[in-house]
């Protein structure tokens, strides 16, 4: 029986350390890199950086806020993010993802990453 709860357990702490599920608290008026300039700056762990894969965002806070794509300082896509609304992006291997809001009220975010399916 300790077997078993210890492997469940073991499972468990394994799990969670191999998503990359980050949950981002901004401040009013606050941009944030999420990924792309390398280590040491990013407020996420991209598992596939280098690779092309899916960037998963969800919006768990009271306020909005906008989704900013960049490639070697060119802005490429900006997609605004409702309360209570995900954004599935395809997020290049040479990206950069912001978070970007001016909203007064609560604003959390949560950043995902899955590899792109062929």
């Amino acid at each position: 029986m300790k077997n078993i709860l210890f492997t469940l357990l073991l499972l468990f702490v394994l799990y969670s350390e191999t998503t990359a599920q980050t949950d981002i608290l901004l401040d009013p008026r606050q941009s944030m890199l999420m990924t792309g300039k390398g280590p040491g700056q990013d407020a996420t762990i991209n598992p596939y950086d280098g690779e092309d894969c899916i960037a998963i965002v969800q919006n768990i806070g009271e306020g909005k806020f906008s989704i900013r794509i960049e490639q070697k300082g060119k802005r490429i896509q900006i997609i605004p993010v409702e309360k209570n609304e995900t954004k599935r992006l395809k997020f290049l291997k040479d990206y950069e993802l912001y978070l970007d809001t001016d909203s007064k009220k609560l604003v959390k975010a949560r950043v995902d990453y899955e590899p792109i399916e062929e």
